[in-house]
């Protein structure tokens, strides 16, 4: 793997003016746009529950989504260094959020739930490894201060 530092840059940009601004709590919109030079732009919002629309990216999918793709990611190279073919790959993870009555909240835990098909029944004794491996790997994982579990399911291809 490659070392060193790598540097990243978006831009947000608040779509949300409605015509009077920040002029109170249901005067805007929490609609933003996100883009990164030469990828698509990614509609955003606030979670429902905060004011913002379903249909958009939040915060909080944003975060859960960079954990669940870092770790899958991570796990593919893990499970070719390990001998593994992989030949397909799904997750349904899921996190919680807790508020504290304050305005504020962290969430407390993300636990993903990876379904693995290998090609034979061989590798299948070899995956726990993977995900393990993934998870030192997973430079999202070893950002947040909350624990990322797994909760991994490995079934043989065409079994």
């Amino acid at each position: 793997m490659a070392s060193g530092e790598h540097r990243y840059r978006v831009e947000v940009s608040w779509d949300g003016n409605l015509g009077t601004g920040t002029s109170g709590y249901r005067d805007y919109s929490r609609r933003s746009t996100i883009t990164v030079q030469g990828k698509p732009p990614l509609a955003a919002s606030a979670d429902v529950p905060f004011r913002g629309e379903a249909e958009r990216w939040n915060p909080e999918d944003l975060l859960l989504s960079a954990l669940a793709e870092c770790h899958m990611l991570s796990f593919l190279y893990a499970a070719v260094t390990l001998g593994i073919v992989v030949t397909a790959y799904e997750d349904e993870a899921e996190a919680l959020l807790r508020q504290d009555g304050r305005n504020g909240g962290a969430f407390v835990e993300a636990v993903l739930h990876p379904r693995v098909a290998v090609a034979q029944e061989e590798m299948v004794e070899r995956v726990a490894e993977a995900h393990r491996l993934a998870h030192d790997w997973c430079f999202i994982a070893s950002s947040v201060n909350f624990p990322v579990r797994h909760e991994p399911v490995t079934v043989v291809a065409g079994a």
